[in-house]
Order: structure tokens, then C-alpha cells, then sequence
């Protein structure tokens, strides 16, 4: 008989509701497929086709050891890069300029390299450019980041050239010095005369080693191009909340200069899986997915194509609001901005003509409805701290996870997380459903998601489908089953709307957060199995006497699931030469008092650095370089002292000027550094001028100087006053391995990525 208020049975339907929830578990097993890479094309696939395997040779010359900004391997790498584009008879040159960001915190300066191509399209509306950056972090291979685009862009070149000309021109960029601080990317903005006019922008990157090339992040007005990118991409992966979250956050790649300049709109490309690779010594081609390479290359060349017979004119102009777009079974889904807020506005009206209706109908009194809203906030909180005490218990029993944001083979905790979700959904739900009744519990915890789908739409539009959606289906679905046939069938078409919105985005913010991280990916779960809730309902007996153990089988099995993935992931992430704990270890000599020091910035589980650092010490004041840019001194020990000679500082020219000294210097180093830093101790620097670049000065003086010509750097400073001005001078090599003292890494330990990472820095003050 029907539900009525009180712990009565309900029409089970437990068969049905079965059936009805493994076809939906394959529905999200299917569409998760739909975002994942395709296989990898041969070396003999068509000539006009984008092929891995052909990509994949250009990616593992480029990566055969760690090229970055201003190395010897960098330059082989530019060279090679020069030599393929003109082999293919591309016109091809190198900028040779000076860029400058303060992206990190303080002013950065490079003199950086760029490979600039031109393909001359027909006669067209503007220029198209694919831009991917040749350096690599400080210790990696840089076959993923970012070889995985450089191969892209050279193989795409390939294919372009074997097909039918395109109308506009096609320019490929590859950047220098993109680690170090965007560098080649801001020097061709503004510099080169190819970015003059502007156009839109392709930019091509990996975080990672694997999973699908993911459309994160479009310049602002992106209706017309994501519409453009949704037609030509043949397997689109791109959500807008990806887009809106990232404009949040204080990450950065080459993309940035061109889209703060203005005379730029573009999309920026990115396969994200597999980070514990990212900038570590392990971030080479035999880690490196041959899959995601020809995900990324078949949507660039697709993309390539299609903006490349556009009108890049009308598409480089905003198009209004942002649009909403996320990935259904191999499509891009999307509907204008202006959509967002009546869809919002319209899910929370659903459901609350739901609980307005449950109530009419005598299935929950209002007292009741509100103690649902109570416990669907238990529950969406609940799931958040289930994520935080999983990642807090991994740490516990291997520490070493905590030197990631995913450990080397995180399949097995994603997948606990998914089981600890639905054990936190069926056992609160075992719990409530007699007192309660699912349609109300359902309806309580939608109102959660529909509030938050109005709260997204105000802060992060791009994302507001997100909850807003899931919302509206499942009030529908109630509304649909109140005493009525239509229940099961309402309860499937909604489950499967969701499914097919929630499960994709999951499944791509997995890798994005982490397993350190999960929690949106478990809300997002979290959302699909409330709106699963009628159907997860029949799971349980009807008989009101059932045993408790009963009662609890569903919850039991699902976390019987978790605790299998979890010894699973744990036996799959064991430490080895595979699999290795990264730790950090830098090597520090103060050439004023001859002092030499071994520095970990950060932690060490395995031990292996403890006898090289034993106490905590402030250098900030010492070793500026290590400090200013958002980096911390955790532990020291005293190091044997190398000889490693500091950088020379020469005055060229001095002179007073309107009462205030004005400075010449050039600045060498003996020992063939890569990176120099002046920090101002004392003294007021009213000017200064690097390499001709102007320095911006807000009351300090804090230089950051990448790729250190050999001949050395020239800088002028202007001096308020005729007092002496005191600055630190640091310049810093790479590699400590060979220096007295060393403790070899033991196998399943190695060195942790970083921008000064494994680099000798030799400090000293200087009076001018």
C-alpha cells in the first residue's frame, strides 16, 4: 500500500529497482569510457592524420634528459625543433629576447629562445597560433610537460602540410622559459612582430602522464569558440566548471600572457592523469601515455583545421557571457550563459513544489521535512569528512603520500572513495528510511544541491549545471512518482540524466584534485546517489522485523568494496624504483662566512636526508632565493663547504645624477649558473633595468634573473641618494649528487621536482 507518514512499508518494486540500478551503473561506466583516450594511431596511419606513434618520436628525442631554460640541453632540444621544422620545409626563425613576469610572487626575468613557424594560410580573417613551451622543470625529462605538446605541434605541422592549405595563417610557437616564470610566451606577446594584430590561441600542455587532453581553461566571452571547439574536437572533453574553478585559482601556464594581453581569445589543452610524474625525474616517455599524446594531437589538429578556415576576426572578439558546456557520451553539451540562472531558479522551485507536494499528500509532515534537510546536510558533510579521513588514514600507513597530490597508481582510492560514498549514502539511508521515507529524505537532501546550484551561479556560473541540474531531475522524478506508474520510470530517466551529467566531470576532477583532495568528486557522487536514492531504497527488505545485519548488507558490501581497493592501492603504490618518495635537498654556501649548508624545504618520510639536516633555521635573510617566492626553510645541517665560486659583480659606470647615483653593472657567473637573484639589503633602488627591460620597483628591489647569459647580465640601477646600496647575490647550478657530503638517494627515494629543485646556491652581499 502507498507510504503514508510513519514507519509503514512501501511498494518494493526490488527487482525491477535492481535491474533498473546495474543499467545505470553501465550507463556511467559508459560514459566514462566516452572521455577517455582513444587508441593511439600507427607510424603508417594517413598522412593527413594526426599519428602518436610518429608524435611519439619527437617526444622522446626531446626528452632524453632534463632541458631547463638556459641549459646546454635546452639549446639541443631548440635545435632539434629548428631542424624537423625546417626538414619540412616550414619558414622558421628564433626570438632572442628578454621576458619578465612577476607570476611568482616577485619579478622574474629570462632571456628566453622561441622557435616562431609560419604556415601562410590563403587569405584569411587573422592568424591562428599553436603554442607549446620546450623547456622542462629543473630535474625532469619533460616528455609530458611539456614534450607532449612540442611532439603535438610537430606532428600537427605534418599533417597540415599534407593536407589542403587553410585560409589563415597558422604560426607555431614554441616557448622558452616556461617554468621558470612564462617568460618566452610574455616576450612574444609583446615583442614579436607575429603577435602584432593578435588572434586566437591553442595551447597545448600536460600535467601528467595519462588520462584524457581535458579544454580547461578559454579566454572570457567563449560561447562562439567552445562552439567552434564542440563541432571540430572528435572527442570533446571540456567542462565549464573546470574553465570557471581554474580563473579561481593562482595557476598559470603559457596561456596567460596571451590572455591577459586582450588581442587574444583561445583554449587551452591539457591531459592531467598520471601527476606523480609532473616535474620529476620520472616524467619521461616510458611513463608517458601514447593514448592521451593522440587525444591531445587529434583535438589540436581537429581544432587546427576547423579555426584555421574560420573567421578568426569575429571569433578573437568576446561572444557575450561565458557559455555552460560539460561532455555527454562523446558530445560537448552546452547552452549559453544566460541559461544559468533561470535553470538554477527553476531546480529550486522543483523541489520545493516537491516537498510542498509530499506534504499535501500526507507523506512527511513539515516538522519531519525539515529534520530531512537536516540530514541531507549530515550526509553531504558526512561524505566531505569520509574523504579527509581516508587521505588522513593513507597517511598514516605510507607516509610518503604525502609528497603528492596523487600517489603513482591512485585507480584503487578513487575507486574507494566511490564505494565510501555509497556506504555513507546506504547507511545513512538504512538508518532513516523507516522514519522518514525515501522520497522525503531524497527531497531534504536536494534542496542542498539546489541551494548550492543558485550559490554556484553567483560565483562560479560555469559550474552551477553541476548541482542545479541533478536537482531539477530529481524533483522531477519525485513529483513524477508521487502515487503514480510513473515512479520507477521517472526515477531511471532522471538517474540516467544525471549519470550521464555527473559521472564524466568525476571522473575528470579525480585527477585534478587528487586522491589528497577528493571531496568534490565525492560530492559529486554523492549528488548522483541521492538522486538515486527511490532506486537504492529497494536494495532493503520491506518486511518491517528485518535483522539489522540484513539491513545493513548494502552498506556492508560497498564497504567490503573499499577496503579490497583500498589493500589493493596500498600494495600497488608500495615504495620501489617504480614507485619512488621524492625529497627535496638543496645545497647552500654563504660565500661571506664560508658556510655551507644542506636545506630541505620540505618533508623527508623515508628518512634518508635526517642525518643531512638536523635542526630548524631561519635563512631566509641568507638565501633569499629560496624564500621569496613562497618556498620555506624547514630543516638544515651544516654541509662541507665546495668550491663553488660566487657570481662577480662589476661596476661599469658610475655616476650622480640629479643628486642620485646611477649604476652600471654586469654580473657573471665563473660557474656557469642558470639562475641569478639580487635582493636589495640596503638602500633605496629608485630604477632599475635588466638586459634594457625595465624592473618594476614597489619599494624593494627582489630580481630574479632565468637563463644567465654566459657573456653575464647587464643592469642599471638608479640609487636615491648617494648612500651605499648593499644587495645579496645568489646564483645557482644544478645538480648537488657530485658535492662533498652527499648521501646517495637509496633505491625507492628520489628527487622532488621544483623550480630550484637539486640546485647548488652560492650566496654573498655586495656594497656599491
Amino acid at each position: 500500500m502507498p507510504r503514508t507518514v510513519g514507519p509503514v512499508t512501501a511498494p518494493r518494486g526490488a527487482v525491477p529497482g535492481v535491474i533498473s540500478l546495474v543499467l545505470l551503473a553501465l550507463l556511467a561506466w559508459g560514459a566514462i569510457a566516452a572521455v577517455t583516450p582513444p587508441a593511439p594511431a600507427p607510424s603508417d596511419a594517413p598522412a593527413e592524420n594526426f599519428s602518436a606513434e610518429r608524435a611519439r618520436v619527437h617526444q622522446e628525442r626531446i626528452s632524453t634528459a632534463p632541458h631547463p631554460t638556459g641549459s646546454a640541453a635546452a639549446a639541443q632540444v631548440r635545435q632539434y625543433i629548428v631542424n624537423r621544422l625546417g626538414a619540412a620545409g616550414i619558414d622558421t626563425r628564433v626570438q632572442d629576447a628578454i621576458g619578465s613576469t612577476d607570476v611568482l610572487g616577485g619579478v622574474s626575468f629570462a632571456r628566453v629562445r622561441n622557435v616562431i613557424a609560419r604556415l601562410p594560410g590563403s587569405g584569411g580573417s587573422g592568424t591562428l597560433f599553436l603554442v607549446a613551451h620546450y623547456d622542462s622543470a629543473t630535474i625532469s625529462h619533460g616528455a609530458g610537460d611539456d614534450g607532449a605538446g612540442v611532439a603535438t605541434l610537430l606532428e600537427t605541422a605534418r599533417a597540415l602540410r599534407a593536407g589542403a592549405a587553410l585560409r589563415n595563417d597558422v604560426v607555431l610557437v614554441f616557448t622558452d622559459a616556461e617554468e621558470a616564470c612564462l617568460c618566452g610566451a610574455e616576450a612574444f606577446v609583446k615583442q614579436d612582430p607575429a603577435a602584432a594584430r593578435g588572434g586566437l590561441v591553442l595551447n597545448f600542455e600536460s600535467r601528467g602522464s595519462s588520462g584524457p587532453a581535458i579544454m580547461f581553461e578559454t579566454s572570457r566571452g567563449n560561447a562562439d569558440l567552445v562552439a567552434a571547439y564542440a563541432k571540430a574536437a572528435p572527442r570533446p572533453v571540456a567542462t565549464s566548471f573546470a574553465a570557471a574553478v581554474y580563473r579561481l585559482l593562482p595557476n598559470d601556464t603559457d596561456f596567460s600572457p596571451f590572455r591577459d594581453d586582450g588581442r587574444f581569445a583561445g583554449l587551452n589543452t591539457a591531459y592531467i592523469d598520471g601527476s606523480a610524474t609532473y616535474h620529476q625525474p620520472q616524467d619521461d616517455v616510458g611513463h608517458q601515455s601514447a593514448a592521451s599524446l593522440q587525444h591531445l594531437g587529434d583535438g589540436g589538429l581537429a581544432t587546427t583545421r576547423a579555426l584555421g578556415n574560420a573567421d578568426i576576426a569575429a571569433l578573437t572578439e568576446p561572444s557575450g557571457a561565458d557559455a555552460t558546456y560539460f561532455p555527454v557520451l562523446g558530445r560537448l553539451v552546452r547552452y549559453p550563459g544566460g541559461f544559468v540562472w533561470p535553470i538554477a531558479i527553476l531546480a529550486l522551485l522543483a523541489v520545493g513544489a516537491a516537498a510542498v507536494v509530499l506534504v499535501r499528500h500526507g507523506l512527511i509532515t513539515a516538522a519531519r521535512l525539515a529534520a530531512c534537510i537536516a540530514w541531507g546536510l549530515v550526509l553531504l558533510l558526512g561524505v566531505v569528512a569520509v574523504t579527509f579521513v581516508l587521505w588522513r588514514g593513507l597517511l598514516l600507513a605510507q607516509p610518503g603520500y604525502g609528497q603528492f597530490a596523487d600517489p603513482w597508481a591512485p585507480g584503487w582510492y578513487r575507486a574507494a572513495v566511490v564505494a565510501l560514498v555509497f556506504t555513507t549514502v546506504l547507511g545513512w539511508l538504512a538508518l532513516l528510511r523507516r522514519r522518514f521515507g525515501v522520497e522525503a529524505l531524497t527531497v531534504g537532501a536536494l534542496i542542498w544541491a539546489a541551494v548550492l546550484g543558485v550559490v554556484a551561479a553567483a560565483l562560479v556560473p560555469g559550474g552551477s549545471y553541476l548541482l542545479a541540474l541533478p536537482a531539477l531531475l530529481g524533483a522531477l522524478a519525485v513529483l513524477a512518482g508521487v502515487r503514480t506508474r510513473w515512479r520507477l520510470p521517472a526515477q531511471v530517466v532522471a538517474g540516467a540524466g544525471t549519470v550521464l551529467i555527473l559521472a564524466p566531470t568525476a571522473a575528470i576532477f579525480f585527477p585534478a584534485t587528487g586522491v589528497r583532495v577528493a571531496a568534490p568528486s565525492a560530492v559529486f557522487v554523492v549528488i548522483i546517489a541521492i538522486v538515486l536514492l527511490p532506486l537504492l531504497d529497494t536494495l532493503f527488505p520491506a518486511a518491517e522485523g528485518s535483522r539489522r545485519l540484513v539491513r545493513a548488507a548494502p552498506a556492508l558490501a560497498t564497504t567490503l568494496v573499499a577496503a579490497v581497493a583500498i589493500g589493493g592501492g596500498l600494495a600497488a603504490n608500495r615504495p620501489s624504483a617504480a614507485h619512488p618518495v621524492p625529497v627535496a635537498l638543496r645545497y647552500l654556501l654563504d660565500a661571506d662566512t664560508g658556510k655551507a649548508y644542506w636545506a630541505r624545504p620540505s618533508g623527508d618520510p623515508t628518512g634518508w636526508s635526517d642525518p643531512l639536516v638536523g635542526r630548524r633555521e631561519d635563512l631566509a635573510t641568507s638565501f633569499p632565493m629560496l624564500t621569496s617566492r613562497g618556498n620555506s626553510m624547514a630543516r638544515v645541517g651544516d654541509a662541507p663547504v665546495a668550491a663553488l665560486a660566487p657570481a662577480d659583480v662589476r661596476v661599469v659606470s658610475e655616476r650622480v645624477e640629479n643628486g642620485n647615483r646611477l649604476l652600471q653593472l654586469r654580473i657573471t657567473s665563473g660557474r656557469g649558473a642558470r639562475v641569478l637573484q639580487l635582493t636589495r639589503v640596503d638602500g633605496v633602488v629608485l630604477a632599475a633595468t635588466a638586459h634594457g627591460r625595465a624592473v618594476p620597483i614597489d619599494g624593494s628591489f627582489d630580481l630574479r634573473f632565468h637563463g644567465l647569459p654566459a657573456e653575464g647580465l647587464d643592469v642599471d640601477l638608479t640609487v636615491k641618494g648617494t648612500a651605499r646600496l648593499r644587495l645579496r647575490v645568489e646564483d645557482a647550478t644544478d645538480g648537488i649528487a657530485a658535492l662533498p657530503g652527499f648521501l646517495p638517494r637509496p633505491e625507492g627515494v628520489s628527487a622532488l621536482g621544483g623550480h630550484t629543485a637539486e640546485m647548488a646556491i652560492v650566496a654573498r652581499t655586495v656594497t656599491l
